[in-house]
C-alpha cells in the first residue's frame, strides 16, 4: 500500500510540474532594441484589450488564453481606463473605483503569466494624474516584483490639457510626470521595462528624442499610429527618434482612421507592419472590444471568454488574426 501511495505521489508531482506556467525571459533595452536574456533582439506582436470600463466582460483569463493559443499573440495589453466617464461606461473609471481597475489589470497579468506571454500594464489616460498613477504603479510593481512578463506603460496617450483651445501637454510636462512615476516603480522594481508616453497622442517621439529621460535603464517610448490617418510623415518621426537612440514600442495601432472608424487602409497598414518589422519594433493591435466601429475586432455575438469563431469577428479582427 505504501508503495502505491509513493508512486501516486510521484505521478502527482510530475503532473504538477508539467502544468506549471511556461516561463518567459527577462527583457532589457540595449540601444534602440528590446532584448532577451540570451542577447537576442525581441519583437513582440499581440493585441490590446479595449478600455476595461467599456468592455469589462472581456477581462477574463479565458479570453487571454484564447488569443494566445488560437491567435498566437505573444503580447496582451490591459487598457485600464483612468478618467473616461460617459454613458457607455459599464463600470466606474479608475479615479472613481481604483479597486476595480486593479482587479482588471491583475486578471490580465495573471492570465498572461499563466500562458507564458508578456503583458503591458497600460495607464490608459489622456490627462495628467500623477498621484493616482504613482499609487497604481506602486501597487502593481509591488505585486509583480521580479516577474519577467510585466511591462509598465505609464501614460497611454498624453493629449489636450486644454480641450477648448486644443493645447497639448508639452514634452517637458510629460517628462516631469514620467520621471516621478518611473522613480516610484524603480524604488520597487529595478529592471522591468517601462514605456513612456509622448506628446500629441503619443505621436511626437521626435520631441522625446531631443530631450530623453536620463538616469534610468530599460526605458522605451510610445509611438501610436492609425494607418488611415498616419502615413510616411509619422514613420519619419520614428526614424528620427531611432537615429537619436530612442527605443520605440508601438503599444497601440490600427489600420483605420485615428477616430477608430473608416475603412481599413490595407496598403498603409502593411507599410507600417513592414517598417516595424524592419526596425524590430514590438506592437499591439487595438482592440478586443465589440463596439460598432472599425477598430473593434469582435461582434456582440462573441462570447466573453471565447473561443471566437470567424463569424464572431469584424473585418479588422479577421485581419489581425491573420497577421498574428
Amino acid at each position: 500500500m505504501r508503495r502505491i501511495f509513493v508512486v501516486a505521489a510521484l505521478a502527482a508531482l510530475i503532473m504538477s510540474c508539467s502544468q506549471q506556467a511556461p516561463k518567459v525571459e527577462h527583457l532589457r533595452v540595449e540601444g534602440t532594441a528590446l532584448m532577451n536574456e540570451s542577447g537576442d533582439t525581441v519583437e513582440l506582436k499581440g493585441m490590446s484589450f479595449g478600455w476595461n470600463v467599456l468592455w469589462p466582460r472581456f477581462y477574463n483569463a479565458q479570453a487571454v488564453k484564447h488569443v494566445v493559443k488560437d491567435w498566437d499573440a505573444e503580447l496582451v495589453r490591459a487598457a485600464i481606463g483612468v478618467e473616461i466617464d460617459d454613458d457607455e461606461c459599464q463600470v466606474e473609471n479608475y479615479l472613481k473605483n481604483p479597486e476595480f481597475g486593479k482587479q482588471c489589470a491583475c486578471t490580465i497579468v495573471d492570465a498572461a503569466i499563466e500562458n507564458g506571454v508578456y503583458v503591458l500594464v497600460d495607464w490608459h489616460a489622456h490627462g495628467l494624474h500623477t498621484e493616482a498613477a504613482v499609487e497604481f504603479f506602486t501597487y502593481m510593481a509591488t505585486k509583480y516584483k521580479g516577474v519577467p512578463n510585466v511591462i509598465y506603460e505609464i501614460w497611454n496617450e498624453p493629449s489636450y490639457k486644454d480641450h477648448i483651445n486644443q493645447i497639448d501637454y508639452t514634452w517637458a510636462e510629460i517628462k516631469e510626470y514620467s520621471e516621478t512615476v518611473i522613480a516610484a516603480i524603480r524604488a520597487i522594481e529595478k529592471d522591468a521595462v517601462i514605456i513612456v508616453g509622448t506628446p500629441r497622442w503619443s505621436q511626437n517621439v521626435d520631441d522625446a528624442a531631443n530631450d530623453p529621460i536620463l538616469g534610468y535603464d530599460n526605458l522605451m517610448y510610445t509611438l501610436h499610429f492609425y494607418a488611415g490617418t498616419h502615413k510616411e510623415w509619422l514613420r519619419q518621426k520614428g526614424d528620427y527618434a531611432i537615429s537619436k537612440g530612442l527605443a520605440l514600442f508601438v503599444t497601440e495601432c490600427g489600420g483605420m482612421n485615428a477616430d477608430g472608424q473608416g475603412p481599413i487602409d490595407v496598403e498603409s497598414t502593411e507599410a507600417w507592419i513592414e517598417w516595424m518589422d524592419e526596425n524590430d519594433i514590438s506592437y499591439a493591435f487595438w482592440s478586443i472590444s465589440d463596439k460598432e466601429e472599425t477598430c473593434s475586432m469582435l461582434l456582440p455575438s462573441a462570447p466573453s471568454e471565447g473561443p471566437w469563431a470567424d463569424t464572431d469577428l469584424r473585418p479588422w479582427g479577421r485581419f489581425v488574426k491573420e497577421q498574428l
